[in-house]
């Protein structure tokens, strides 16, 4: 059975992208994060402990609970986060 996300955000482009998803955050305390590329790419830093990642439609990226991380477009996108309370399967 696939777990189903609790919430998702709307769907996000290059310009719609809020300034919070592009500078540090973290997901709630028992939160875990989905982002979902639907096009395009979508680097992915992580800060603790610190990583990057280029996301794209084959490649999502998991937020564990409370990890600091923030997004950067690479380029025209389309993407959202979908937030689950257990954790998500790829």
């Amino acid at each position: 059975m696939t777990l189903k996300p609790y919430r998702s955000t709307p769907v996000f482009n290059e310009t719609t992208l809020p300034a919070a998803l592009r500078s540090r955050h973290n997901t709630k305390a028992g939160i875990w994060g989905m982002i979902r590329v639907l096009e395009g790419q979508v680097k992915l830093t992580y800060l603790e402990p610190p990583s990057e990642v280029v996301l794209d439609s084959d490649k999502a990226g998991v937020l564990r609970p409370q990890q600091p991380h923030f997004v950067e477009p690479l380029g025209p996108m389309k993407m959202r986060v979908d937030f689950y309370d257990r954790p998500p399967e790829e």
